[in-house]
């Protein structure tokens, strides 16, 4: 699986790329800044050596990504292509995000790659970079109005696609008449609309009945959970599934599910360690894979490439309503149960890990 994925999707031309879309962050948490002379892939190491990118992760609570596998598969991708990278955490708050990024102006880095908290607020950070002579990456979201020389993320429309296929899956193909409560993403993150685009359309024809549905400022997961109890009890508990955004949400609506003595399929996305546990326990039915080495990988040579002045190879394009940028993206996987091996297998979560506890449902799902 882990071979298959590739930075360059062959369907992701003009019908994606014309879609533009809204994203997911804490207290700065700093990473040290990693030094390497080995050569970029595509750039001329010598020209990169020296060069210095700055890179401002969201959060640490929305999703366990950021910290566990975006920070570390960066910095290696950093060391990798010979360019020093400074990684921050702006940890949500959009403040603490534009003082980091005014900081790593200050400090000379000659690329910014940013996860906005928000367009608004990110498009105001890249035209200050931008107004510095420093090159900006849109990272995982994009910043509409923004000022971003390239784009790096995965296709967004189709993870939201996979997750409302995901669900039909679910309940075998059976689901005229199937109540269900929609849990959605963060209503100012762009790639949460795009998510939704994606899920919506697949089930559109399924037969579902949506007994509620909201929107969860911030991906906050103690939020979402609250906001799922209450769409719950308005649908007198009487829910059948629920189509959640991702894996941390997905968790906060199994407890308040499990509360009310209900076992229903749910979505997710990331392939978190807990969704998977999730997954092999029963009480989520999928998540969507997103091999975050692909994407993180992919920065760190646009990165370089921009560092060495060269031109960021990418074979799509996106409107971020200011112009067309270069949009590298990659694709995605659907996990259920019978294929959790999977992720195993790409070495993206650690099998000790996910089978502590859980030794039985792990040889009954193949991951020996």
């Amino acid at each position: 699986a882990g071979c298959a994925l590739s930075l360059v999707a062959s369907a992701c031309g003009s019908d994606e790329a014309s879609e533009p879309a809204a994203t997911d962050g804490g207290t700065e948490t700093e990473a040290p800044s990693t030094d390497a002379a080995t050569e970029a892939p595509g750039t001329d190491g010598e020209a990169a050596a020296g060069g210095k990118a700055g890179f401002i992760l969201p959060d640490s609570a929305s999703s366990a990504r950021w910290e566990s596998f975006d920070r570390p598969l960066i910095e290696a991708a950093c060391a990798d292509a010979g360019i020093e990278c400074v990684i921050q955490n702006a940890e949500g708050d959009k403040a603490n995000m534009a003082t980091i990024a005014d900081q790593m102006i200050a400090d000379g880095v000659g690329v910014l790659a940013i996860v906005n908290l928000d367009s608004e607020s990110g498009a105001a950070i890249q035209e200050k970079a931008a107004a510095a002579g420093v090159k900006n990456i849109d990272y995982d979201r994009l910043t509409l109005g923004g000022s971003a020389d390239v784009y790096v993320s995965f296709d967004n429309v189709a993870v939201g696609t996979a997750q409302g296929e995901g669900l039909i899956e679910c309940f075998g193909g059976d689901t005229e008449g199937k109540t269900i409560i929609q849990l959605h993403g963060s209503p100012t993150d762009n790639n949460a609309t795009l998510f939704r685009e994606g899920y919506q359309a697949a089930i559109a024809d399924a037969g579902f009945e949506t007994v509620g549905e909201e929107a969860v400022p911030d991906w906050d997961n103690a939020q979402g959970g609250v906001i799922f109890e209450q769409l719950l009890t308005a649908a007198d508990g009487n829910v059948d599934g629920v189509l959640v955004a991702n894996d941390g949400l997905s968790l906060a609506a199994q407890a308040v599910l499990a509360d009310a003595g209900l076992t229903v399929p749910t979505t997710g996305q990331d392939a978190t360690l807990d969704g998977l546990r999730a997954i092999l326990q029963g009480t989520q039915c999928m998540t969507v894979y997103k091999p975050v080495k692909v994407e993180a990988e992919g920065a760190v040579a646009a990165a370089a490439a921009l560092l060495a002045g060269e031109e960021v190879e990418a074979s799509a394009t996106i409107d971020n309503e200011v112009t067309e940028i270069p949009y590298v993206q990659g694709e995605v996987t659907s996990i259920f149960v019978d294929n959790v091996s999977e992720v195993v297998a790409d070495g993206f979560v650690d099998q000790a890990e996910l089978c502590a506890g859980l030794e039985a449902e792990c040889a009954a799902a193949g991951i020996e």
